[in-house]
């Protein structure tokens, strides 16, 4: 029986989907996303968007006349709001899940078989915030997960997804440095990172050092979950995430950051 509901659709889509965990999560939230912007409301962002039930959205309205211009206006309106790359991400989980409803014959045609992903820039180049916005940023009111990871991307020069391996036995905390695995270069931080991440590692003698805000779901590897807390290791999705919300008040455009911008710049 087809699905007369898009939400309900997209459940099926994703228990059918050769998908890991948590792909399967990053495709929902996605998913739920496009329910929003598809009945012309504005996404929540933050937590909010994970817990928000998306509104109702009949699965017909895809199979309309104008379904590919309804398809079309909300990525464009994405992608103004969060830039090519994240709007190409979403674009790319909603092609997949109307390709396996058309397979399912829930829908005749793909209405954003037209929509194609917009071109992105490079990463924002190193040192792209001046001093000015590097003080704003610090002194913005996040939690100390944040501030810590903030200072360690600019002072270290060392490739983020790099620092959010990092784990808690890993450190040397006297010495200023995160011992190196073999054929990586020394980790090094300065007196931003010195000052707060004794505050973030007190307690804990292993696990990863950025830690979500929840437990980590069952199945999660143990070298991703704090064996303290079970909380698991922060995604660089969602450290991204969190610093573009976070900065977005003091983006003169509104749309927040990248974390790439906070890196110093290489002389």
């Amino acid at each position: 029986m087809t699905p007369v509901e898009f939400a309900v659709a997209a459940e099926h889509y994703l228990a059918g989907a050769p998908l890991a965990e948590g792909s399967r999560r990053v495709y929902r939230i996605a998913l739920h996303t496009w329910a929003w912007l598809l009945v012309g409301r504005t996404p929540p962002t933050g937590a909010e968007r994970r817990r928000a039930a998306p509104p109702v959205l009949p699965l017909a309205l895809l199979d309309g006349p104008d379904a590919p211009e309804r398809v079309a206006a909300a990525f464009a309106e994405r992608a103004a709001a969060v830039g090519a790359r994240t709007a190409n991400r979403e674009l790319s989980a909603l092609r997949a899940a109307l390709r396996w409803w058309c397979a399912c014959g829930w829908l005749a045609a793909d209405p954003a078989a037209g929509v194609r992903p917009l071109p992105t820039t490079p990463a924002d180049p190193a040192g792209s915030l001046d001093e000015e916005r590097l003080r704003a940023v610090f002194a913005l009111r996040v939690p100390l997960r944040e501030k810590v990871l903030w200072h360690l991307v600019r002072e270290s020069g060392a490739p983020i997804e790099r620092l959010l391996a990092l784990d808690v036995d890993r450190l040397d905390l006297p010495n200023r440095q995160a011992r190196a695995a073999p054929g990586q270069p020394p980790l090094h931080w300065r007196g931003g990172t010195a000052r707060l991440l004794p505050l973030l590692v007190a307690g804990r003698t292993a696990g990863p050092l950025f830690l979500t805000d929840r437990r980590a779901p069952s199945g999660t590897p143990a070298a991703d979950r704090c064996p303290l807390t079970g909380r698991g290791r922060l995604s660089y999705r969602r450290a991204a995430e969190l610093f573009t919300a976070a900065t977005a008040p003091l983006d003169p455009a509104g749309r927040g950051w990248t974390l790439h911008a906070l890196a110093e710049p290489r002389r």
